[in-house]
């Protein structure tokens, strides 16, 4: 059945809904990175530097296009600002995460013009648990990098104050992989010294150590609730791209959360959430400390979500957030800067019979000022206002069907890194300037979706295409900088013109029982799901395809469930990708297969679901186009995750 998703901030529907891994999927899809655990989903691909370093990216957009979303705010970490800075919360006790892509983006931050990821683990309960004690213990062995994680997972409560602790610990060794770690034209390319052995087998510095908890505590009451909650996160891993370097990252965040329901008369709730952190790593070259990456700020939004009044129904809300970002050492290639921006979005529903209008807007009033510095020069500061709105029509003729057409129009104010950025950057093997003089990013886009909800078969299809005038990339000058005995390829931030057009599929036959409205009719079911996803995008001004834009996927499972066993196997294509931007080089196709097999043992209250999953079976040489790394790091060879998590 398709999942209903009641956390996305805006009221009574969102159109095309965001997608949901959740429950017994989230739990056979972990990762220790959030890229590689939604690397599967229609549309998501992974930035893969490593098991510990993986952004999402949608649609072929990353770093800060996409933005990434604990319990509805930002992060407020580094991961955006390089692929090999990992993002600043582990996966293992998250509830669900949404995946939104199209309009509806805009209701989640000034940055979020590519996507918006929204990770959720209940850490301020916002319940009654008077008298109730629940949890869940989680534990999982890896064999490829002989790696495991622990977690757990207690709340209660008491005449409605309300506890949740969480706490997590994760290691791994450095994984395997199928052969060489160079590809056959990147040995070619750059031939080894004479007597030096090709890497194999064993990935080096791709290990990592992380370990974390959490404590919240809320008040609940009919008419609303308040909650907090003290979060420390510590991660500890190499970097695949540099054998010798190794991070070590830590966050303390604050999160405050609370709501009143029906406050005043035609108010359903007046909704509001904060966020402070305090995050720093360290980079540390042969033992040394080499690089200090240091990010302090909030991240707040207070929402009203009213009755129907004139017809319409929705919500208008107001955001703030704010970073303060600096580095120092060998690699500093950014000058300490300053973020702030100021938010107000909306967003309206007008209902009539199977007809939906849908609207929204946002307007963001940003500044970002670089600080004086010996190093950088003197101070420099820009300030953008961004405005961004979309027009919706959903048409539902029955509950089985929904179609959904959008036109939004989207801005995206230059970063301190595209504006400001100086220096070697050794992450990315090149020497990154920045263009103080940018303007901001504008796109329109089409976004067309059809879904189906119930019977033989279900799913849903959509396609969308997007024109970006201003697209801020990266691009080659042809100069070498030599910095400590080492060369970097000089690249420079710049505004193209750019265009994006893809779709994506999923859709489940029901071999044995049609999907009904009640879900637990038939306990015994075989399905064939198949999902599949394409995007092409290219310089409007050169015609030449963008780096590191994702091939065509397609992947097939047939799962089969029988009372308390499931089954699922499944193979994963990846077609190669020969279209490429300048001194990008190609990627061959893989097809890998999977296998997992689950039981579910209810014991009163208590629930334990064991599971077992054969990964990568042939052991296939798979390498994602997305990753910087692709001629140099395959993904994993052929293991096994064992694993087993108990909720009461």
């Amino acid at each position: 059945m398709e999942e209903m998703v009641i956390t996305a901030p805006a009221a009574p529907k969102l159109d095309p809904a965001p997608s949901v891994l959740s429950g017994q999927n989230l739990t056979l899809a972990l990762e220790p990175s959030l890229g590689q655990t939604l690397a599967r989903m229609p549309g998501v691909s992974s930035s893969y530097f490593g098991p510990a370093a993986s952004r999402p990216i949608l649609r072929g957009l990353d770093g800060d296009r996409v933005r990434i979303l604990q319990n509805g705010l930002n992060t407020i970490d580094a991961s955006a600002t390089s692929p090999d800075h990992a993002v600043s919360f582990d996966t293992s006790n998250l509830k669900s995460v949404e995946v939104v892509r199209g309009p509806a983006t805009l209701l989640y931050g000034p940055n979020a013009i590519g996507g918006v990821v929204n990770s959720l683990d209940g850490r301020i309960v916002e319940e009654k648990l008077d008298g109730t004690i629940r949890g869940a213990l989680n534990d999982r062995y890896t064999s490829v990098d002989n790696g495991y994680l622990t977690s757990a997972m207690i709340e209660g409560g008491y005449k409605g104050l309300a506890f949740h602790v969480e706490a997590f610990t994760r290691a791994a060794e450095d994984f395997r992989i199928p052969g060489n770690a160079r590809t056959t034209a990147e040995q070619t390319r750059n031939p080894l010294p004479p007597g030096d052995k090709e890497v194999s087998k064993v990935m080096p510095n791709s290990n990592l150590r992380s370990e974390g908890v959490t404590s919240g505590l809320s008040y609940i009451w009919d008419k609303g609730f308040f909650g907090f909650a003290w979060t420390e996160f510590h991660t500890n891993y190499g970097s695949p791209a540099e054998p010798n370097v190794v991070i070590d990252m830590h966050q303390q965040r604050l999160d405050v959360r609370g709501a009143f329901y029906k406050p005043l008369p035609l108010i359903k709730e007046l909704s509001y959430k904060l966020a402070t952190s305090s995050y720093q790593h360290t980079e540390y070259d042969s033992g040394q400390p080499s690089t200090l990456f240091k990010n302090n700020g909030y991240d707040g939004r207070v929402e009203v979500k009213h009755e129907r009044i004139a017809g319409m129904e929705g919500t208008v809300g107001f955001q703030s957030g704010r970073s303060e970002f600096s580095t120092a050492g060998s690699e500093a290639f950014l000058p300490p800067t300053i973020t702030q921006a100021n938010s107000l979005f909306l967003f309206e529903d007008i209902a009539r019979g199977p007809l939906s209008f849908q609207f929204s807007g946002r307007y963001d009033h940003s500044g970002v000022e670089s600080l004086a510095s010996a190093a950088f020069g003197p101070a420099l500061a820009r300030t953008f206002g961004t405005f961004s709105g979309s027009l919706g029509l959903v048409f539902t003729p029955n509950d089985a069907y929904a179609v959904t057409f959008t036109i939004n129009h989207a801005e995206r104010a230059p970063t301190y890194q595209e504006l400001f950025a100086n220096g070697t950057h050794s992450a990315t093997g090149a020497f990154e300037i920045g263009n103080p003089n940018l303007n901001p990013e504008k796109s329109l886009g089409f976004d067309l979706n059809v879904k189906k909800r119930t019977g033989w078969i279900t799913g849903s299809l959509s396609g969308y295409y997007n024109r970006y005038s201003n697209f801020i990339g990266q691009f080659p000058t042809g100069i070498v900088h030599v910095v400590g005995g080492e060369s970097y390829n000089e690249l420079v931030y710049q505004a193209t013109s750019a265009e994006f057009l893809g779709s994506e599929l999923e859709t489940t036959f029901h071999l044995l029982h049609p999907i009904t409205t009640d879900p637990s009719a038939n306990p015994n079911n075989l399905h064939l799901q198949f999902r599949a996803d394409a995007v092409r995008a290219r310089d409007k001004q050169t015609g030449l395809s963008l780096p590191r834009i994702p091939p065509f996927h397609l992947s097939s499972a047939l799962m089969f469930d029988r009372g308390a066993f499931g089954a699922r196997l499944e193979g994963i294509y990846a077609a190669p990708q020969a279209r490429l931007a300048i001194n990008e080089s190609r990627t061959s196709s893989y097809f890998m297969v999977n296998l997992s097999l689950t039981y579910r043992l209810k014991q009163g209250p208590t629930t334990t679901d064991f599971y077992i999953k054969g990964l990568n079976l042939t052991n296939a040489e798979a390498r994602e186009h997305t990753s910087l790394l692709k001629d140099r790091m395959p993904l994993p060879a052929r293991g096994i995750a064992i694993g087993m998590k108990l909720t009461f």
